[in-house]
């Protein structure tokens, strides 16, 4: 069985963006980047179940879309433990024009289970992996806290509301994952590190794909206002900022 992680290349969560072009871009020199959180917990998933005998994974690949600068983010993935790489040469634009171009490359070389972060850190827009299943026509699992493989067959918990469902689905399928699949997300070694610069990353050709959205542009959230002291003695004052000001009761 081999399995496919989808990546995303998002900025460091502690980075302070500055907008640009009348703030339908936002300046990308000095930015910090990652691997999407839940797409490296879905990557510890992966590797977790190649450990485990009884699952028989073969390889675990990681796939993302990006230039050149998303390299570090892909050798990152190796290091900690994927087995090999795909970097798909194109900006990532919306949902349906990533979607799409992953659908295109993995049209050629179908994989038995495919994770996706239930969304980016960046755009939080969560279409993603629907829609790659979509394109792909296969099955498609969403809100999954963990995946087991036991000769072959893979069972998927994932969360509703009011308790948890446990499903099992034939291969292949697109699982989109979140809280719960893996507990932290695993940390490279000194070993690891060394053998990523060796281990295979393929760069494909972006598809002929047409984006469906335009963003009008971006606004910063509004700075925090001032806090202010009030002293404990003073109940009556703080009902009336919390009822007045805060609205909040």
């Amino acid at each position: 069985m081999n399995i496919l992680i989808c990546l995303s290349n998002v900025p460091d969560t502690t980075t302070k963006i500055k907008l640009v072009d009348d703030n339908k871009n936002y300046e990308k020199t000095g930015i910090q980047w990652i691997i999407n959180p839940w797409d490296e917990l879905a990557l510890t998933r992966a590797l977790e179940l190649k450990e485990n005998a009884d699952a028989k994974v073969e390889k675990v690949t990681v796939i993302t879309l990006g230039g050149k600068e998303a390299e570090p983010t892909i050798r990152k993935a190796l290091a900690i433990g994927a087995d090999d790489a795909i970097r798909i040469d194109a900006e990532p634009q919306d949902a349906f024009f990533v979607a799409s171009q992953l659908a295109e490359v993995i049209k050629k070389n179908m994989y038995d289970l495919i994770l996706c972060g239930i969304e980016s850190s960046d755009y939080n827009g969560s279409a993603v992996g629907g829609m790659l299943a979509e394109l792909l026509d296969i099955p498609s699992v969403s809100a999954v806290s963990m995946i087991n493989i036991n000769g072959g067959e893979i069972s998927i918990n994932r969360e509703i509301d009011g308790g948890k469902e446990m499903v099992s689905v034939p291969a292949p399928l697109v699982t989109v994952v979140q809280k719960g699949i893996a507990k932290e997300p695993r940390i490279a070694s000194m070993r690891g590190i060394m053998m990523a610069k060796t281990k295979p990353l393929n760069v494909v050709p972006a598809a002929p794909v047409e984006s469906l959205t335009e963003y009008a542009g971006f606004e910063l959230p509004k700075p925090k206002a001032a806090c202010k002291m009030v002293s404990p003695d003073n109940v009556k004052e703080l009902v009336d900022l919390l009822h007045n000001e805060a609205k909040v009761i």
